[in-house]
């Protein structure tokens, strides 16, 4: 496991208290280490072969099709079910049972007997059966918005407005991508030995953008078989502009929670690719590199539309903070020294959005340092309790380590307003509000400020009777801190993995979670739909599956919007 302590750079880590504040975590921006990125740049440079070995849709775009995926040491197949889907029946939430298309990745060879059982099953989702061969499993819905507007313009002969994926960057939005054991399919523990998808969440992000591949050649397919004399292909600039979507609620929350090691893994990884890239000496072609970079940043911000009040307001804020930045960067002398000034001058001057985002930009200007540790962003998990700990050592721990815990106030009903549990239907965490909703018996194991600040009580307590004793003794005497006991043991060596938060808090927002999260899957354009749940997009500007096997240049964070003066709605 990597921890603070396991690199020269240690010394120069921001402070856990600064990193793992909640609504820092909530503003981060995708980056170099990004799920999407690396795996990426895996596909690009080993040369993986993407090959359509069936596309038996009808003029609807309605059928099936199934791609081989050939890498340098396996196969795989995607197979996708595209399907109608009633106008009544068309929901993003958890709870649907029926969506647009369904699809899985699966290892090994796709024979007719197990496409049959596939067909009965990938379109049911989690109330299908599924086998260890299936990696991942996962549905999507067209985007109304989108979908017709592209069909229409190809099938009349003309290139859609780029505008349209400016305001929503994708035909099809994610609802669920499972993976790691879920609903029978092949648990993480059978990927640990797989040189293709070793990385955490790897085999969903590769599947996802398989999808993007398929929206592609399903919606010129169907505009070919609208107009046949007419019907043109997507434009190249446009396919690379366009992304796939997701929409995620509160059933992501509770991961970053629940994964502390997995979490200071990745923090660490992050923080440690920043100081190794500040503490290069700057030189003039980086420094107008970062110029360059930090334009298609503002770009890119200006370009992502929401209509969540808060996050409008966070966007503009940032904007106004990168301009300010773009200024003081233009009168600064290139120096040794200029991206550790540069660095401070945005903590002093700029929130947390400006912040984060140069950290994204700052990790593109050295891939040389910052690339390698993509390959350090999975970690084995599990805590195992040192029962020999004396009493004396276990007080210390908790009151050093977890002294940001013990320091909240947890007394009132503002820092006890919510509390999470889990739905009867679908076995997904949701959040109550104690004083209003019934459940509250039920709650999930989230408030570990809580729990920490229990924990403490009863060891002062226990330890002022019985001073020479040891942990298991405590752990005999009050059972129910084990989990807590274990957890701070095993955390103590880990700088990053705990929230700096307290979960049940009234102001707490969740979609600060969810963005952490998303951010490090590669994520963009955030658009939230509440506190508790946001669209996003994925690959937007990504590498074509035709572009494999050409130069890459691993330059396509934070895309804009490609400028075609042909294009529908300009004439």
């Amino acid at each position: 496991m990597m921890s603070h302590t396991d690199t020269d750079t240690s010394s120069a880590l921001r402070p856990a208290a600064r990193v793992m504040d909640l609504e820092r975590l909530g503003s981060h921006f995708q980056s170099r280490l990004s799920f999407v990125r690396s795996s990426m740049r895996k596909m690009m440079n080993e040369q993986w072969r993407i090959e359509r070995t069936r596309f038996d849709l009808d003029a609807e775009g309605f059928g099936t099709a199934i791609y081989r995926i050939d890498t340098a040491s396996a196969h795989y197949h995607c197979v996708i079910f595209s399907m109608y889907l009633p106008p009544e029946k068309r929901s993003d939430r958890v709870i649907a049972d029926q969506w647009d298309v369904s699809f899985v990745l699966l290892a090994g060879d796709v024979d007719e007997p197990q496409l049959a059982d596939l067909r009965r099953n990938v379109p049911l989702q989690e109330a299908g059966r599924f086998d260890a061969r299936v990696l991942v499993l996962s549905r999507a819905n067209r985007s109304l918005r989108n979908f017709e507007r592209f069909l229409g313009a190809l099938a009349e002969g003309c290139q859609p407005d780029p505008r349209q994926l400016a305001e929503v960057g994708y035909l099809y939005r994610t609802t669920a991508v499972y993976g790691n054991g879920k609903f029978g399919i092949a648990d993480f523990s059978c990927l640990q030995g797989n040189a293709d998808f070793t990385q955490p969440f790897s085999a969903q992000m590769f599947t996802v953008y398989l999808l993007r591949h398929f929206s592609i050649e399903q919606i010129e397919h169907m505009a070919r078989a609208r107009n046949p004399q007419r019907a043109v292909g997507l434009d190249i600039e446009l396919q690379r502009y366009l992304g796939v979507g997701n929409s995620t609620g509160l059933g992501m929350a509770p991961f970053l929670i629940n994964h502390p090691q997995l979490v200071n893994q990745w923090v660490c990884a992050r923080e440690t690719a920043l100081a190794k890239v500040v503490a290069q000496p700057a030189d003039v072609p980086r420094a107008q590199r970062f110029q360059a970079l930090l334009q298609r940043a503002r770009q890119h911000l200006q370009q992502t539309s929401t209509e969540d009040q808060r996050q409008s307001a966070i966007d503009r804020q940032t904007l106004a903070d990168l301009d300010r930045l773009s200024e003081w960067f233009a009168c600064q002398p290139v120096s040794a020294e200029l991206w550790s000034r540069l660095q401070d001058w945005v903590e002093l001057n700029t929130g947390f959005g400006c912040q984060e985002l140069l950290v994204s930009l700052l990790l593109e200007l050295y891939p040389e340092q910052v690339d390698p540790l993509a390959e350090q962003m999975s970690v084995n998990e599990g805590f195992r309790l040192n029962a020999e700990m004396p009493l004396d050592a276990l007080c210390n721990l908790i009151e050093t380590h977890y002294r940001w815990a013990l320091d909240y106030d947890l007394e009132g009903a503002e820092a006890n307003h919510f509390f999470w549990y889990r739905s009867a239907e679908k076995e997904e965490p949701r959040l109550g509000e104690r004083a209003m909703e019934p459940g509250a018996e039920k709650e999930m194991q989230l408030g570990i400020a809580h729990n920490l600040q229990r924990c403490h009580r009863a060891l002062l307590a226990y330890r002022e009777r019985h001073p020479q004793q040891l942990t298991a003794h405590f752990l005999l005497a009050q059972p129910s801190f084990k989990g807590t006991v274990c957890r701070l043991q095993g955390m103590a060596r880990c700088a990053f993995g705990e929230i700096r938060s307290n979960l049940m808090e009234r102001n707490m927002l969740p979609i600060h979670l969810l963005r952490c999260k998303l951010a490090f899957f590669g994520a963009g354009k955030f658009d939230p739909k509440s506190s508790r749940w946001v669209r996003i997009t994925l690959f937007q500007g990504a590498p074509l599956v035709s572009e494999i096997g050409q130069p890459f240049a691993d330059d396509w964070n934070f895309a804009v919007m490609p400028t075609l003066p042909t294009a529908a709605g300009e004439h």
